[in-house]
Order: structure tokens, then C-alpha cells, then sequence
């Protein structure tokens, strides 16, 4: 998992409420396990029209926000079913954080297993944030992982709190796998006891 220390990007404004996961990513795209691909068809019943057109008033294509990294939404964001393609999707666009008054429980463990920081703040911060994010191109945000912190173009700065387990697994890239193969010693220790132990098993 790629690690997540300090991030500075454009932050595209979502200014909607309960955005679900089959917003983020529609039911017909969840036939693939691969996690690469996917970013195509992040929010496409929004970003593209019936004939398969790019809708220009969606955020996501409009020039200024086409390599937005920062996800600025409205609250409740990834409620619904439990798809982990949900993060799949955002990650592969290029997103490596969203911002929010709200998150639904597993779409927020799931975006740290995958590498995106979930961060809640206040109504009135986020209020501060989407205002930034409207700026286009100067709507760039720095995301200080380490310092718990996001600071806007204008100097603002807004911390926030996260879980200390969760910031040293971002820090470091671990996954659940990343964390498993760092007792891989432990964890050949053991299998050699228990094969001379048992060793017809």
C-alpha cells in the first residue's frame, strides 16, 4: 500500500449529501476483483450522459478538477452497501482523500485499508474547505498527515483527529497484509515448532 505522509492537491467541491456507494461506483462495475480500472467509472451515472458523453457539468470533468486528489463532500458520504470497490474507485482516479462531517462505518475502515485518508471535520470547517474547493485550479489543499493537519491557499489551517493505529498504517503503508508480513518471522518460528511437534500434520 502506498504510504500517506504529506499530500498537496486540487480538492474538487461534492456538495451533496448521503452519497452512496453505488453513487461511487455502480453495481455493473463491481463484476471485476482487480483493483485497477475502476476509476473510470467512479461516479458515472453523474460524470457521463445516456450516450455515454462526458456531462460537463460534473465536477470531476470539468479541466480544473480532472486530477483532483481531495474529495471535499457533503455528509453521510459512503453510506449504503458495504462495497469495498467503492475506495477501489476513488483511489484509481487518483483520489487519496475525502473530507467530510460524516462517513458510514465501513466505507471509512475501508478507505484506510486502501490507502485513502477519511478525515472529519466540523460543519463550519467544512463549510471553510468547500469554499476553497471552488477555486478550480488555485483549490490547492496540503494534507499534513503527520501533523494532523489541512492547510488552505490562504494560510487557514484546520486540524483534525484520527485514530493513532490507523495514522501508523497510512504513515506506513500497511495494510492488513503489510501488517501480517512484519511477523513473518514470528510467524516461520512458529510453523517450524509446530511441524516438529506435529509432524504428521
Amino acid at each position: 500500500m502506498e504510504k500517506f505522509v504529506t499530500l498537496v492537491g486540487v480538492a474538487a467541491p461534492l456538495p451533496i449529501m448521503n452519497v452512496d456507494t453505488d453513487m461511487i461506483i455502480p453495481k455493473q462495475y463491481l463484476k471485476t476483483i482487480q483493483r485497477t480500472g475502476l476509476g473510470k467509472g467512479l461516479f458515472s451515472e453523474m460524470r457521463y450522459r445516456e450516450d455515454g458523453s462526458e456531462n460537463p457539468d460534473f465536477v470531476l470533468n470539468r479541466p480544473a478538477y480532472r486530477k483532483a486528489s481531495i474529495l471535499v463532500a457533503g455528509d453521510n458520504f459512503g453510506c449504503g452497501s458495504s462495497r469495498e470497490h467503492a475506495p477501489w474507485a476513488l483511489l484509481d482516479f487518483g483520489v487519496r482523500c475525502v473530507i467530510s462531517t460524516s462517513f458510514a462505518d465501513i466505507f471509512y475502515n475501508n478507505c484506510f485499508k486502501n490507502g485513502i485518508l477519511p478525515i472529519t471535520v466540523s460543519q463550519a470547517e467544512l463549510d471553510k474547505l468547500m469554499d476553497d474547493a471552488s477555486r478550480g485550479a488555485n483549490a490547492t489543499l496540503t494534507v499534513d498527515l503527520e501533523a494532523q493537519e489541512i492547510r488552505g491557499p490562504d494560510g487557514g489551517v484546520i486540524k483534525f483527529e484520527i485514530d493513532p493505529f490507523r495514522k501508523h498504517c497510512l504513515l506506513n503503508g500497511l495494510d492488513d497484509i503489510g501488517l501480517t508480513l512484519q511477523k513473518a518471522n514470528k510467524i516461520g518460528d512458529y510453523e517450524k515448532q509446530a511441524a516438529a511437534k506435529r509432524p504428521w500434520a
